[in-house]
């Protein structure tokens, strides 16, 4: 877990605060579906919005108020194995390939449930450990990762529908021109990666360490659906010589000739319908197999993530385009390293030197996924603000392209 948050005055009053923001925004973000929405499973990676109202409540009351607050009586015992995730730990749990089979609880039960979790949460905070505070610093940024995986999970359910309902109105588009490409040299020689050991970071972020760094230049922005549709019109997909053998099965088995979510006239699918896409804008829901044929294809190459943590070592991790409060997202045009999409690096998803995953359940956190995932890096227009920073490492499996995925090109010198 290794949360070490920052000593402050009043820590449960700060996080008492944070907390009610947090478990606000989701709800904010679940209050447009109905309960029918929130219950559909598009395909098995994703979870139906109930589902993530429900569990994110579970693991307050699982990691805090059972073992922690004194006389707490669970809401339902039932849930536990209704909204377990993953957690080895904590017993048999449902399916997760059947999640989209729970009618009941309803969605409002599920808000029932968050409510009675928040309020026996905030009534006992005053007088919980240090230990417990820390599960709760851990919680709210679980939370957090789900509050994006909700939005993501709902634009593959309304992807499927046939009318391609809208989640809420898209913002104004930006009518920025596509920024000018560049090549902005990296740091050489020995940095330091990983997280520092004061404030807030997933286990895996850590312990901090020393690299070296070989020349090398970054792109000054990412990929857009201009580059994109270059690649598509030069037979991009059709090119066996560009692909990772899996890559090259992966496209054939799967018929794939664009980015998710792409149509030949030049639209695609977003959280607000199906609009015409950005020529300026960064591409989206493209897979790791699809970045590194596209890299191929340039000449380059995808970043490594010491390379791109280096990069952003001096930038606010709260900049670009990122989740304020609940309407649809669409990726707009941007240099900023954080921002409208996650960016994708050629870097396996493994342990630091001197890794060491937490004790007890919430150590299956991050850990026992140190296999067959890649590190991605930044934020995406659905990733809430503050949440993210250089040292953070998202991972998927090389064919997952739901997210807000993207990429950005790197090249030795």
């Amino acid at each position: 877990m290794a949360t070490r948050r920052d000593p402050i005055a009043d820590p449960a009053t700060a996080l008492a605060e944070r907390y009610s923001a947090v478990r606000k925004l989701t709800l904010d973000l679940a209050a447009p579906l109905s309960d029918a929405d929130a219950t559909i499973q598009p395909f098995p990676d994703a979870s139906p919005a109930k589902w993530h109202l429900a569990h994110t409540t579970w693991f307050f009351e699982t990691f805090v108020l059972r073992d922690h607050a004194a006389g707490y009586r669970p809401f339902d015992e039932r849930y536990g194995f209704l909204f377990n995730s993953y957690y080895e730990g904590e017993g048999e749990r449902h399916p997760r390939l059947r999640r989209g089979m729970l009618s009941r609880p309803s969605l409002d039960d599920v808000r029932a449930y968050r409510t009675y979790v928040d309020d026996a949460l905030l009534t006992a905070l005053g007088s919980l450990s240090e230990a417990a505070l820390d599960l709760i610093e851990l919680g709210i940024n679980h939370e957090q990762q789900h509050q994006e995986l909700l939005l993501t999970d709902i634009l593959a359910t309304f992807a499927a529908n046939p009318l391609e309902p809208a989640y809420s109105p898209a913002l104004a588009r930006s009518e920025a021109a596509e920024p000018a490409g560049d090549w902005l040299p990296g740091r050489t020689g020995i940095v330091q990666i990983g997280a520092a050991d004061t404030g807030f970071a997933f286990d895996c972020e850590r312990p901090r360490h020393r690299v070296f760094l070989h020349k090398h230049k970054i792109a000054s922005r990412p990929v857009t659906n201009a580059d994109w549709q270059a690649f598509v019109a030069d037979d991009g997909y059709s090119t066996p010589t560009l692909w990772l053998s899996e890559g090259w099965d992966w496209v054939r088995r799967e018929s794939i000739a664009a980015p998710l979510y792409w149509r030949e006239d030049g639209t695609h699918f977003t959280l607000a319908g199906r609009v015409e896409r950005d020529p300026a804008a960064p591409v989206a829901h493209v897979s790791y197999y699809e970045a590194d044929a596209f890299a191929r294809w340039t000449g380059a190459r995808l970043p490594r993530e010491e390379e791109w943590e280096s990069a952003a070592d001096a930038v606010d991790p709260a900049s670009g385009q990122q989740l304020d409060r609940a309407e649809a997202m669409i990726p707009q045009p941007k240099t900023d390293l954080f921002g409208s999409v996650w960016e994708w690096t050629q870097s396996a998803f493994s342990a630091y030197p001197g890794f060491a995953p937490a004790e007890g359940a919430v150590g299956e956190y991050n850990g026992k996924f140190m296999c067959g995932q890649f590190v991605l890096k930044g934020a995406s227009c659905a990733t809430p603000r503050g949440h993210s920073r250089a040292s953070y490492r998202n991972f998927f499996p090389p064919h997952a392209r739901w997210q807000f995925t993207g990429l950005r090109l790197a090249r030795d010198c």
